[in-house]
């Protein structure tokens, strides 16, 4: 079916149009009063002015004596003044000063004797070691503006000027509507064609980010009038609502149509990528959005639109992201046709910082958790080259991507071990891991894009693994080769091996499950394909490429294939028949400017722990 939709709006205009159309419906903030001591992190509805001065009373800041400042005059290191029990009162720190005294003397500047007596050796000024009323606050004072967020110490002058409640901005509900009949509820283990709904919890967790709160309703299934329904109920007890899915103009797509008979439908359909889908429009003075199906879709809109529409609730700007320049690891392709955003990783390699773009379409929502930022390419660009300086919106702390280490190339779980050792330490340091190859990891290294490269490449005339490929690819030296680990390559296989294959000349049994181009396992295929002369033309499956050992794994336990090479540990973890094919040696390449990184020597010294091998030995089919 083809896909229709009103439009293909320019993301800044749809935002600007869609928050214009809610001012004049009247879309506004509500109030409530609450208790002072509990609107940390709340927003001010009106300016709020001390009651009470702080301290309202004269106060002494000391433990010490209460004296009239006249009585000590003259007193000095050689004249000091004796003071009657009657000139003075012992006072503690807060202690109200007593109506006939003026100053205090800290204890430890007094010696007192047995007949009550004190002997001072400094003369006290008027108000010395006092806080007088309104040290601090003064009544009729501004504590608070309007439209501020109550901070800890705010809360707290809220509380001293005796403001014991305040008013402030009722925090916007939005109703979250997931639909579809083939969604359901998180469990263990789904059915084929059950989809679990987890978007409902994403999107809760954003919207609590923004300052919002969330209800998400029952699953909804593709039924219009149950649609209607359940918008109709959202709309009447919230201030916003989110249908889930059921936007992108397919055949059981009712978004458009629901929103459209509750108000009005604004946009449908915005140039970015991903995230086309896009409904926004409105019921009244409540906006109703209909987000996409795929999670990574729908997260750009929440970041792009709805981040918006709660900032114009609280009636301020949203806060401007945090940026930097990065060096692009690799080519990026875009289309004419989209705004695009793209999830990158980051780390710092030498003096600046690098940008890997992380693989994984709109459905992917790792490509979200993995990524440190966002790389946008403009409507009007086709794609931006390695190498070139672009600019990258940060969604972590630039602290914890200065000290992440950057692994590339060839997958395998051993990193993730590593990773979460690492995590551990105590360090900071964390590592940021892309599958794109051994010759990825080689490219990588000599572009100065990675700390380290993973490789395993076999040198089909020596037989000899990753040695030759360092000195053809850096004649001129500049990185070191570290061992890392030995591991089995093998043929994994439906459990009970139905097609009967005992080695790899009987990969044409069955339908194949490839490793991506440039991967050292790709290599290893093409070296044994040559060997058992099998056109690889002929070898049904041979384009079906997958990043990762784990991903070929999870193809031949769901029936996508039968037969693929891999890692005896990816074929245990997915019960896995397992025919061995060779060893190999799964190794790092270092840089020589990154061997003094802390980072770096944090990982060769977990490489070579007595955790990092018992992990492996429990993964299976490793050597160290």
């Amino acid at each position: 079916m083809k896909h229709r939709y009103l439009d293909n709006m320019p993301l800044t205009e749809a935002r600007e149009k869609f928050l214009a159309l809610l001012r004049n419906n009247g879309f506004t903030n509500k109030t409530e009063i609450i208790p002072s001591a509990e609107a940390f992190g709340r927003i001010t509805a009106r300016a709020h002015y001390a009651k009470i001065c702080s301290p309202h009373y004269n106060a002494s800041s000391m433990d010490g004596i209460a004296v009239r400042s006249e009585d000590t005059e003259g007193a000095d290191e050689r004249n000091p003044v004796i003071l009657e029990s009657d000139m003075f009162t012992p006072v503690d720190t807060g202690d109200p000063l007593p109506e006939d005294r003026d100053a205090v003397i800290m204890v430890e500047d007094v010696i007192f004797s047995d007949d009550g007596t004190a002997k001072i050796y400094s003369a006290a000024r008027p108000f010395m070691n006092v806080r007088q009323i309104g040290e601090d606050i003064c009544m009729g004072d501004m504590l608070v503006p309007s439209f501020t967020e109550i901070t800890p110490t705010l809360a707290g002058a809220l509380l001293a000027g005796g403001n014991i409640e305040a008013q402030v901005l009722k925090k916007p509900v939005f109703g979250i509507i997931p639909t579809g009949d083939e969604i359901v509820s998180p469990k263990e283990n789904p059915e084929k064609g059950e989809i679990l709904e987890f978007n409902s919890t994403v999107f809760s967790g954003m919207l609590k980010e923004f300052g919002a709160e969330s209800i998400v309703y029952p699953i909804v299934p593709d039924k219009k009038e149950l649609l209607k329904c359940a918008l109709g109920k959202a709309i009447s007890e919230c201030d916003g609502v989110l249908i889930l899915a059921g936007s992108s103009a397919g055949r059981d797509d009712y978004t458009k149509d629901i929103i459209e008979e509750a108000g009005q439908v604004l946009v449908h359909g915005i140039a970015v990528k991903p995230g086309k889908p896009a409904v926004l429009g409105a019921s009244g003075n409540v906006p109703v959005i209909g987000l996409p199906g795929y999670p990574v879709s729908a997260i750009v809109i929440m970041n792009e639109i709805v981040k918006d529409v709660v900032a114009l609730y609280y009636e301020k700007n949203t806060l401007p992201v945090k940026k930097i320049r990065a060096k692009l690891g690799r080519r990026v392709v875009s289309s004419l046709k989209y705004e695009e955003f793209i999830r990158v990783t980051l780390g710092k390699v030498g003096d600046g910082f690098v940008a890997v773009p992380v693989s994984g379409g709109a459905g992917v929502i790792t490509s979200f958790t993995k990524a440190d930022g966002i790389l946008r390419v403009p409507q009007n660009l086709e794609g931006i080259n390695a190498g070139e300086n672009v600019e990258i919106e940060l969604l972590r702390d630039l602290g914890l991507i200065e000290n992440a280490l950057i692994v590339t190339g060839s997958h395998d779980p051993v990193i993730d071990e590593i990773a979460d050792i690492m995590k551990g330490t105590g360090t900071g340091f964390s590592l940021t891991s892309t599958h794109v190859g051994s010759m990825g990891a080689v490219n990588a290294l000599k572009a100065g894009t990675a700390h380290l490269g993973a490789v395993h490449l076999l040198d089909s005339e020596t037989g000899e693994y990753n040695v030759s490929f360092v000195k053809k690819y850096f004649p001129d030296g500049g990185v070191k080769l570290v061992k890392g680990v030995k591991r089995i390559q093998g043929l994994m296989v439906q459990k009970g091996n139905p097609l009967g294959i005992k080695d790899f000349s009987d990969i044409v049994k069955g339908t194949y499950i490839n490793r991506q181009g440039g991967s050292g396992t790709r290599i290893l295929c093409d070296f044994l394909l040559n060997k058992h002369g099998i056109d690889k033309a002929s070898l049904k499956g041979y384009y079906n490429e997958e990043f990762t050992h784990t991903a070929v794994a999870a193809g031949i336990k769901n029936g996508n294939g039968d037969v693929g090479l891999g890692i005896y540990s990816a074929a245990k973890m997915y019960d896995l028949d397992f025919i061995p094919v060779c060893d190999e040696e799964y190794d790092f390449i270092v840089s020589e400017s990154a061997l003094g990184n802390e980072n770096v020597k944090l990982f060769l010294e977990i490489l070579g722990s007595d955790d990092f091998r018992k992990r492996a030995e429990a993964l299976g089919g490793y050597g160290l």
